[in-house]
C-alpha cells in the first residue's frame, strides 16, 4: 500500500494502536503492520514526530522505562486521546460509507 495512503489517518491509528496497553515505538510499528496484515508499514521517521506531537498536544503521555539496560519511551492514552479516538473512529466510519457509496452505488429500483 503507498506510504501516502496514510496520511491524514495517522493519528486515529496511532490512538487506536495504543488503546489497549502502553507501546514504545518500534512496538507501535509493528502492531500496526500485524493489525493491518502487513499492508501498513509505518517508518520510525513517521511515527516518533507523530508521537511527539500528540504528546504536546495531550492526546498521549509518555513515560520512561527501563528494560535491562534499555531506556524506552512508552506512550499510553489520556482520556482526551480515547475521546479523540472515538472522533476519529466515527469520521471514518463516515468517510468509509461516503466513498463505498461513489464506488460502489447502490443497484438503481
Amino acid at each position: 500500500m503507498r506510504q501516502d495512503a496514510v496520511r491524514g489517518h495517522l493519528d486515529g491509528l496511532l490512538l487506536a494502536v495504543l488503546e489497549q496497553e502502553p507501546l514504545h515505538g518500534y512496538a507501535i510499528i509493528t502492531a500496526v503492520q500485524q493489525r493491518s496484515g502487513g499492508a501498513l508499514e509505518l517508518r520510525t521517521g513517521t511515527i516518533y514526530p507523530a508521537l511527539n506531537r500528540l504528546e504536546r498536544v495531550g492526546l498521549l503521555r509518555g513515560v520512561q522505562q527501563s528494560v535491562g539496560e534499555r531506556h524506552r519511551r512508552c506512550y499510553e492514552l489520556t482520556d482526551a486521546g480515547r475521546k479523540v479516538l472515538a472522533q476519529e473512529r466515527t469520521a471514518w466510519q463516515e468517510f468509509t460509507a461516503a466513498i463505498g457509496s461513489v464506488l460502489n452505488p447502490a443497484p438503481a429500483t
